[in-house]
């Protein structure tokens, strides 16, 4: 992974090598590359979510693949882990103040998605999921 956030200041991470980008684009792939991670972001934007909520709300994904994606989010400083002292026990993922710095251009992306399913369907209803991220 790229690096973690230390008091504003982004270090390579202990025992990586510095990494050479022909763009800058490439650095932010790397980070939210993939075909869930924009999805579990644009999902924290609307605030807090359990593993479980993550699961119900990205029907597609498997649970080993959303925990995977979520520690990497979590090892880029991108998603905050919060565990509870309960039983049973409680953990909720959030965006980091890192993290939101990304909600621009994550609005960006749903922004073009739609443009681009109407331009190739027409009517988004027919290929558009009804959910809170849609409306």
């Amino acid at each position: 992974m790229i690096a973690k956030l230390l008091e504003g200041t982004v270090v390579p991470k202990e025992g990586t090598a510095r990494k050479k980008y022909n763009i800058s684009v490439e650095a932010t792939l790397e980070v939210i590359g993939g075909k869930w991670k924009c999805v579990i972001l644009c999902h924290l934007t609307h605030g807090k979510r359990r593993t479980s909520d993550l699961k119900r709300l990205m029907p597609g994904i498997t649970q080993k693949m959303l925990i995977q994606q979520l520690r990497e989010l979590e090892d880029d400083g991108i998603v905050n882990r919060n565990v509870y002292n309960q039983v049973p026990p409680k953990v909720e993922y959030e965006l980091s103040p890192y993290g939101w710095s990304l909600k621009s251009v994550l609005d960006l992306l749903c922004d073009w998605g739609e443009k681009h399913i109407i331009k190739e369907y027409g009517d988004k209803s027919a290929v558009l999921e009804d959910n809170i991220l849609n409306q």
